[in-house]
């Protein structure tokens, strides 16, 4: 999160900080990443299916294999192998959701 600069700190009876009054745009922009919403046929694909959030997500989004590889600049085979993994790592999940056009968040089904 970063520092806000333009912020209001409202003091309480007792004279301490009781309240922080940011501007309303910096609210709906850290909210809408901190509540990003996840499609009802993503998470049923990997409940049902039991597959992972990454592949549930490239169905979705109608992606082949070769697409998001050719996206993340990886082989077919490479990608492959962290779509299948169970735990794969933060910056593999940051490029992902990125290529996918969504956030971290909404991989973490």
């Amino acid at each position: 999160m970063s520092a806000h600069t333009n912020i209001q700190i409202i003091n309480g009876l007792d004279g301490n900080p009781a309240f922080v009054v940011i501007p309303y745009a910096d609210y709906l922009k850290e909210h809408a990443v901190n509540n990003a919403t996840i499609p009802n046929e993503v998470v049923g694909a990997v409940i049902k299916q039991d597959i992972s959030p990454i592949k549930a997500w490239r169905e979705y989004l109608h992606l082949s294999i070769t697409e998001l590889a050719m996206r993340l600049g990886i082989s077919e085979g490479e990608y492959i192998d962290i779509e299948s993994q169970e735990k794969p790592g933060k910056n593999a999940l940051n490029k992902i959701a990125a290529a996918l056009g969504i956030s971290v968040v909404q991989l973490n089904v």
